[in-house]
Order: C-alpha cells, then sequence, then structure tokens
C-alpha cells in the first residue's frame, strides 16, 4: 500500500514538474559545474580587407608630332593635297582656335615666294595672307619694284604663304614647338612650289627656315633656304609700327629687284 502511494507520489510531482517547464531529463549523478572547464571561445582574428584594385594608369603614348608632319607633309604631291593634309592634321591646337586655314594667295608660278610669319584677325577671317593694314603695305612695296599677287605672269607675280597657317591667340608669337611642327608643311611646301628665290618676312619666318632670328642684324643680307636665295626682311606690320624702318625696308626692296633682274 505504501508503495503504490509512493509511485502515485513520485508521479503526481513529475507531472507538477512538466507542467512547470521541467522536461529535460538529468543523469543519475550531480553535476559540479565548479569543475566544468569552459571552452573558451576562439580568438577572433582581424583580417584586413583585401586591397581594392587599383586600374592600371593609361600610359600617355608619345608621339612624334614632328615626324608625322614630315610623312604627312611629303606624301602631299600637290598644293591641294599638302593643304588638305594641313587641314586635317590634328596635332596643332592653334587649329581649334582659329576661323579658317589661310594657306596661300597669289601665283603658284611665280618666280618669288614671300614666307610671312602667322595670320592675323583679318588674315584669318578671310582665310588669305597679309591682308588688312599690313597687307596694303606689302602691295604697296611690290607694286614700287613692279611685282603683284595677281599677275598672271610670273615674272612680275608673287606667291604668299605663312609659316603657321592658323591665327594664334590674341596675335601671340608662334613657340618654337609650334613652329618646329609646321616646318615640314613649309618646307614641302617651298619644293611644290619651286620659286627662284624667297623673301623671309620678320623675325619668326627667318627662326622657322634659317634657325635664327635678329631680324634688324639680318635683314638685307641674302641666304640660303633649301638651294635657294632667301632675304630677309622686315615685315609690314613692323614698318607700320616704325616708320623710320622704312628706309631699309626700301633698300632691301631695291636688293630683290636687282637679284631677279639677274
Amino acid at each position: 500500500m505504501d508503495s503504490m502511494l509512493g509511485y502515485y507520489q513520485a508521479k503526481s510531482a513529475l507531472e507538477w514538474q512538466i507542467e512547470l517547464g521541467a522536461d529535460e531529463a538529468i543523469g543519475d549523478d550531480a553535476l559540479n559545474r565548479y569543475e566544468l572547464v569552459r571552452e573558451k571561445p576562439k580568438p577572433r582574428i582581424a583580417t584586413k580587407p583585401a586591397p581594392k584594385s587599383k586600374p592600371e594608369p593609361v600610359k600617355a603614348v608619345d608621339i612624334d608630332v614632328v615626324g608625322l608632319a614630315k610623312s604627312v607633309a611629303a606624301a602631299a604631291e600637290t598644293l591641294d593635297a599638302l593643304k588638305q593634309a594641313l587641314a586635317d592634321f590634328q596635332h596643332c591646337q592653334l587649329k581649334s582656335g582659329a576661323r579658317n586655314l589661310v594657306f596661300s594667295d597669289g601665283n603658284p608660278a611665280a618666280r618669288l615666294m614671300i614666307i610671312g610669319e602667322a595670320p592675323g584677325r583679318d588674315e584669318d577671317r578671310e582665310a588669305r595672307p597679309f591682308v588688312g593694314r599690313a597687307g596694303h603695305l606689302l602691295d604697296k612695296m611690290l607694286a614700287a619694284i613692279d611685282l603683284g599677287r595677281n599677275g598672271p605672269d610670273p615674272a612680275s607675280a608673287v606667291y604668299i604663304t605663312n609659316i603657321l597657317p592658323w591665327r594664334p591667340p590674341q596675335d601671340r608669337d608662334p613657340n618654337t614647338a609650334e613652329i618646329a611642327m609646321l616646318r615640314p608643311f613649309m618646307q614641302r611646301h617651298i619644293e611644290l612650289v619651286q620659286p627662284d628665290m624667297i623673301v623671309l618676312m620678320g623675325n619668326i619666318s627667318c627662326l622657322a627656315m634659317l634657325g635664327r632670328k635678329g631680324i634688324t642684324r639680318m635683314r638685307g643680307n641674302w641666304e640660303t633656304v633649301q638651294g635657294r636665295p632667301a632675304l630677309p626682311m622686315f615685315h609690314p606690320a613692323y614698318l607700320l609700327r616704325s616708320p623710320h624702318a622704312k628706309r631699309e625696308a626700301w633698300a632691301d626692296l631695291l636688293s630683290l629687284k636687282a637679284k631677279l633682274g639677274e
């Protein structure tokens, strides 16, 4: 009887504990949790984020602009082809700021070729070299020795061009890089025109074709450009600013006339 009572008491106690939430079985022996060694968590190893791969810089390709200009100019078989080659040449920054390409004026068959410096505002607008006040003065100078840009006779006509075919910003002087870049086109220009002689007007044309400048010392002294006689002269724009130099300019014109008459 007592054993049955104990059974029912134990059963009731167990059900009561289950109702309380004690529904997990335990071992037969009690555990001394102070003797349990707590497992230490493994230390976390701080890892640096993988560096973001930087895109490799694009290496600038060095272009031999002068060499390219030489090959492009040499391929031009006619004056029209040379003009088109200049128009298509994308390596001179002056082109982006100019209105027009200023190539030449006058008679390509003329005995005399005049090489100026660079277009100004009037030349840029009209796409012709030596217009405006400087151009009018040049026409008067040529007429004084019986020459003109519009003459059909090669003996009395002139052919006019510039070292630079595009107007520099604010009419500044061309820099050495621009001169070197465009010199091959001028050299080819001379080969195609084949003049008997050349006039170099101003410091820039002397620097480009003779490798030096100093027009006050050089003017009036005959030089040689590509096997042809070449006479450095004051630029008409300089004569407008310095009328006292017209005496030397007149002497140079007489020297030019005499050379043409030989």
